[in-house]
C-alpha cells in the first residue's frame, strides 16, 4: 500500500464532485499535514472533518525541524505557499510516497527532488482501475471539473477521459 501525501487542492476539487469517500477507499493510505487540514478546510464543519478521518485520512503534525525546513522552502520559492511547503516536506519524509497536488510549482519542485507526483486525473484513473466508483459517477465528476472555472486540469487529458468514459457508458 502506497502512502499518498495530499495538499488540499485536489481534495477540495474531489469534494466538489462528491468523490472524497471514494478516494479514501483506494488501496493507498492518504496523509495530510495538520496545518493544511485545519487552515485550508475552514469551510468543513467538525463532523465532516471527523468523517474524513474515520474514513482513513491520516492527519499528521509536523515536527519543529520539518516546520523549519518548510519555512526554508517557502523563503526560497516565491511561488509556493507555506502550506505547499508543509506538504512537500512531509512527502520528503515518507519513503516511496506519492504527492497528490494540482499545484504546478509544487509539482515541479517535488519532481525535481525525486518525489512521484500525481493529480486529480490520476485519482479518477485509480478509482476506475480499482472499480471504486461507477463509471457514470466518474464521468459526471469529470464533467463537473470541466465546467468549473476554479478546477485547473489539462484540457486535452480531461477531454480524452470524458470521451473514453462516454464510449464505455454507451456500450454498457
Amino acid at each position: 500500500m502506497r502512502i499518498v501525501v495530499s495538499d488540499t487542492s485536489c481534495m477540495i476539487d474531489l469534494r466538489k464532485a462528491d468523490l472524497l469517500e471514494s478516494l479514501l477507499r483506494l488501496p493507498h493510505r492518504f496523509v495530510m499535514p495538520d496545518a493544511l487540514f485545519e487552515t485550508e478546510w475552514l469551510y468543513l464543519d467538525q463532523e465532516e472533518k471527523l468523517s474524513l478521518r474515520d474514513l482513513g485520512l491520516d492527519v499528521r503534525t509536523l515536527t519543529g525541524p520539518l516546520v523549519q525546513r518548510a519555512a526554508r522552502y517557502f523563503n526560497r520559492h516565491a511561488r509556493l505557499t507555506l502550506n505547499d511547503c508543509f506538504a512537500l516536506v512531509l512527502a520528503e519524509e515518507i519513503d516511496d510516497c506519492i504527492l497528490l497536488t494540482g499545484d504546478n510549482p509544487l509539482r515541479g519542485i517535488a519532481e525535481a527532488g525525486g518525489i512521484e507526483v500525481h493529480g486529480i486525473l490520476w485519482t479518477i484513473d485509480e478509482m476506475e482501475a480499482h472499480a471504486i466508483a461507477p463509471l457514470q459517477v466518474l464521468y459526471d465528476a469529470l464533467r463537473i471539473f470541466q465546467d468549473d472555472d476554479l478546477v485547473f486540469l489539462p484540457a486535452d487529458e480531461l477531454l480524452r477521459r470524458i470521451r473514453r468514459l462516454a464510449q464505455l457508458l454507451q456500450k454498457a
